[in-house]
């Protein structure tokens, strides 16, 4: 694959696809660790006097609708302070054509409000190719995802090329993959559950143990027993069956559930074979966190993506918080990544304990998977 490095980049425009999908609470961003990744490779575009766009996606909005929850507008004011000096504007119109200058770093408004972004539009995809002379794909964490702006756009740009972070994920996790000792013990929390059912059986095929929290988890337990109110997909319960016969996977025993979703929910601690049908499963119990951590300490290597639970609300943290704290101080050589996780590690202050963090989180789990990535692919035919 082409390099950005070795690319002469002098008064060129250049259409940067970084990942700055970063957590927002209240427009104020919660985890940086995204956008702080991503600066060196801006820095290296401003050395090489290229004129600069920067592209990035952030949260799932409506697609075709600008919704300002979903605006990239507070990212492109922390990069003007992590950039000062440099002259910065944010653009919502942009398909149309952009004046550039050399040295200047022009930001993109979400490209998820491009109709047609998330379906490799091919019109949208020569929109953007038609922006710049030089595509450099650097984020990691939708280098799984095939999109206009990641994927679709190399058709018909004139160059394209790899960036030094994408460059860096995926040297290190091969290496990482490739020295892998065992016991392997991987840890799979979290929401989306459709997208990670996907990757878990080939997981179960390195892994010697599985540890599962959140919806995941929901759906595994909805195949024993009710869930109640409990986040899980009805669809992936026959193959949630045929996962579990594996005997490497481990379910939580005990939950914290409540009545309502809401910061303020009161947590009750329940058997998750007592779920009532107005209660959901928000949180893991004292008795599974126990579970898991003696399957963490027995670990020599922990692969690590999602929370346990709900850990934005306090009363249904713990369970997050006890097995990230427990990855932390385990000897093992611990790899985590994904949006929620890293916004976990900065939540417990755990930077410097985790051996490696990955900004992606579906594409982290998918290049474990098959050792390499969509985007990938299409470079090395570039």
């Amino acid at each position: 694959m082409l390099h950005m490095q070795d690319v002469d980049l002098k008064n060129k425009r250049v259409f940067i696809r970084l990942d700055l999908n970063v957590p927002l609470h209240e427009g104020k961003i919660t985890s940086s660790e995204r956008i702080d990744r991503a600066i060196p490779t801006i820095n290296l575009a401003l050395k090489k006097n290229a004129k600069i766009i920067i592209a990035s996606h952030l949260g799932r909005p409506k697609e075709g609708q600008c919704t300002k929850n979903f605006s990239l507008f507070p990212v492109f004011k922390y990069l003007q302070k992590k950039l000062s000096g440099i002259n910065m504007i944010f653009l919502q119109n942009y398909l149309q054509g952009i004046s550039l200058k050399s040295n200047q770093i022009t930001v993109l408004e979400n490209v998820r409000f491009n109709q047609g972004e998330t379906q490799n539009n091919e019109e949208l995809s020569q929109k953007y190719a038609n922006l710049c002379d030089v595509f450099i794909m650097d984020a990691f964490a939708t280098a799984h995802r095939i999109e206009s702006s990641t994927y679709g756009i190399c058709d018909f740009v004139k160059k394209s090329c790899i960036g030094p972070l994408l460059y860096s994920e995926i040297t290190t996790l091969k290496r990482i993959f490739d020295k892998s000792k065992h016991p392997i013990t991987t840890v799979i929390g979290g929401a989306k559950v459709s997208t990670k059912f996907k990757l878990l059986s080939s997981l179960l095929k390195i892994t010697d143990n599985m540890l599962v929290g959140g919806g995941i988890a929901n759906t595994f337990i909805s195949t024993f027993y009710s869930v109640g109110k409990s986040l899980y997909e009805k669809d992936f319960q026959e193959k949630a069956k045929q996962l579990y016969k594996t005997k490497k996977i481990f379910l939580p025993i005990d939950s914290l559930v409540s009545t309502s979703y809401s910061i303020t929910s009161k947590a009750q601690k329940k058997s998750v074979s007592n779920i009532m049908p107005y209660e959901e499963i928000l949180d893991i119990g004292e008795k599974t966190i126990q579970n898991y951590i003696k399957t963490i300490q027995q670990a020599k290597t922990i692969i690590w993506n999602g929370p346990m639970g709900v850990f934005e609300f306090p009363n249904f943290r713990k369970g997050t918080q006890k097995i990230a704290q427990s990855i932390a101080n385990s000897n093992a050589f611990s790899i985590a990544g994904g949006g929620d996780t890293i916004a976990v590690i900065d939540l417990f202050n755990l930077k410097n304990k985790i051996s490696y963090i990955s900004t992606g989180g579906g594409a982290f789990l998918e290049f474990i998977e098959n050792k390499t990535l969509p985007i990938l692919e299409k470079l090395k035919n570039q």
